[in-house]
């Protein structure tokens, strides 16, 4: 460094005299490099330190999506159905049901019984008042009486006649005039007599009874009512059913038609009477469906010795043993595709496969499947309607309690 460039520093002139030494230039260049040593060192951890920090965040997001990307579901295993018994709309009609009218016309006389009264056979449950018939009935004994007295006399005659006719006094055409009148007056007594008894038949039909045992369960007619004869037009007086034993008429799906015969049992359940059973047997099977319905009638002999049961009544008839074992799933494991209904089944690698099934039954909150699941089968609740086969997903047990349940439903309405 010159003097001159000394002086515009400010740096005072070496002066040998005074025994002071300048620092050697080599000190100050290894100060400079140790310097430009931690600078890179600096540099480079921090570099390191950015591209790790920026490795490790990579690597978290990776993490996160891979896991955001999975699908978790809730799986079910198919239960087996814990009873196999199908309930079927039914109508209780009493075991003799008749409704009464009137074999002769007149007016309401009396009347002894009302609805709910229990009757017997034989029981005078109203009286007619006929006049109209009393009197063609005193006619009719005044004709017989008349035509029998014209036969005496025809009688009488004819042995004259034959006694004449011994002695030659009569020709024998008058005898046979003779015989003729007195057998058409034979005839005409008998058709006398059978107009009689006519009448009086119809006479006795004035008295209405009960041909048998039984309850009035209707009631029509009131004492000055005007009762018609026959039962065209005419209104029924009573009617009255026999409610001991009870007749049970059900409608029997196609589906089921095979597994009812006759002496089969069958428990009968009415809602008003809640946890009462009534246990009865078939007696009679259609034989044939019925083509606008596709059931098959049976009808059940039941007891009711109590007389909780009325005729009439809306019922339910279980039949045990008629629906096969199915396997049950939740009905929200359903899905809906073009080729069918499926359900999404996770194996043991978490693969989904859907399956094709059958449902036999729907019971609302559960499904019962005749095919497309076996009891070891994960089935999922509730899926995406975007789940496939070949998705990987993981799978969580759901708890199944609750699902299974009786395979109890009601065929139809009210056949």
């Amino acid at each position: 460094m010159t003097e001159k460039h000394h002086a515009e520093l400010a740096i005072p002139e070496h002066d040998p005299a005074d025994g002071r030494q300048l620092p050697p230039r080599h000190g100050e260049f290894r100060r400079a490099k140790i310097v430009l040593i931690v600078v890179a060192l600096l540099l480079v951890a921090g570099a390191a330190r950015t591209t790790l920090s920026n490795f490790l965040q990579r690597r978290a997001v990776a993490n996160v999506t891979s896991q955001n990307a999975k699908q978790f579901v809730s799986v079910v295993t198919p239960q087996a159905t814990a009873a196999s018994e199908t309930l079927l709309p039914a109508t209780l009609r009493g075991a003799v049901e008749s409704p009464i009218y009137a074999r002769a016309t007149g007016y309401l006389l009396h009347r002894y019984v009302d609805i709910g009264a229990k009757v017997k056979q034989g029981q005078l449950l109203a009286d007619l008042d006929t006049p109209e018939t009393d009197q063609e009935l005193a006619q009719a004994i005044a004709q017989r009486n008349q035509i029998n007295a014209s036969l005496g006399l025809a009688r009488s005659s004819l042995d004259r006649w034959q006694q004449l006719r011994q002695r030659d006094a009569v020709s024998q055409q008058e005898l046979d005039e003779r015989q003729s009148t007195y057998t058409q007056g034979v005839a005409n007594l008998a058709a006398a007599d059978a107009n009689v008894k006519r009448l009086e038949q119809l006479e006795s039909f004035k008295r209405i009874v009960a041909p048998f045992d039984g309850v009035i369960t209707q009631r029509n007619v009131d004492v000055g009512d005007l009762i018609a004869a026959g039962s065209g037009s005419a209104q029924a007086m009573f009617s009255l059913a026999q409610t001991d034993p009870l007749r049970v008429y059900a409608q029997v799906p196609q589906a089921y038609a095979q597994s009812v015969s006759v002496g089969q049992p069958v428990v009968v359940t009415q809602a008003e009477l809640p946890g009462q059973h009534f246990q009865g047997k078939i007696t009679h099977v259609s034989g044939a469906i019925d083509v606008a319905t596709r059931s098959l009638q049976i009808e059940a002999a039941l007891p009711n010795p109590d007389g909780k049961l009325r005729p009439g009544a809306y019922v339910q008839l279980a039949l045990p043993g008629a629906v096969q074992p199915h396997l049950s799933v939740p009905a929200n494991a359903l899905l809906f595709r073009a080729e069918g209904p499926r359900v999404a089944v996770v194996d043991d690698q978490g693969i989904v496969h859907l399956h094709k099934i059958v449902i036999a039954q729907d019971l609302g909150q559960t499904l019962e499947l005749a095919d497309g699941v076996s009891r070891k089968d994960r089935v999922i609740v509730n899926p995406s309607d975007s789940v496939d086969d070949g998705d990987q997903v993981q799978a969580k047990a759901l708890e199944t309690k609750g699902v299974s349940k009786p395979a109890a439903k009601a065929q139809g309405g009210e056949s």
